[in-house]
């Protein structure tokens, strides 16, 4: 694996006609979602299949943390990425050994839930 990762990048995605903006310098990544209804939007996944077969449970003990996953592969890299929503740090990976989750994203997933 790579001892570091070094970014120069500033780009904006647009989905569903929302802008999604990357910045990075470094080490440090940022990814900035407009809202809170965007980041639920692109963090919920795939639409699920309504004729699909339910999936059999995994047991708590197997079950892989995406989280954990994605703060690992971070830290490997040498890369900070800062996921934010309206500007406001969410959830930053690759700082320590977990992802750290801040109020505001607490805050914003309490609030998403009201806006329905």
């Amino acid at each position: 694996m790579a001892n570091g990762l070094d970014i120069e990048a500033r780009l904006v995605i647009t989905l569903d006609g929302d802008d999604v903006q990357v910045a990075g310098s470094g080490g440090y990544l940022i990814i900035n979602f407009p809202s809170q209804r965007v980041f639920d939007k692109i963090t919920s996944g795939p639409p699920k299949d309504p004729n699909a077969p339910p999936k059999p449970k995994e047991r708590a003990a197997a079950a892989v943390d995406p989280l954990q996953q994605l703060n690992d592969l971070a830290r490997q890299l040498g890369l900070v990425l800062d996921l934010r929503v309206g500007g406001k740090t969410h959830v930053t990976f690759g700082t320590g050994r977990s992802a750290k989750i801040t109020l505001n994203a607490v805050l914003g997933k309490i609030g998403s839930f009201f806006s329905r």
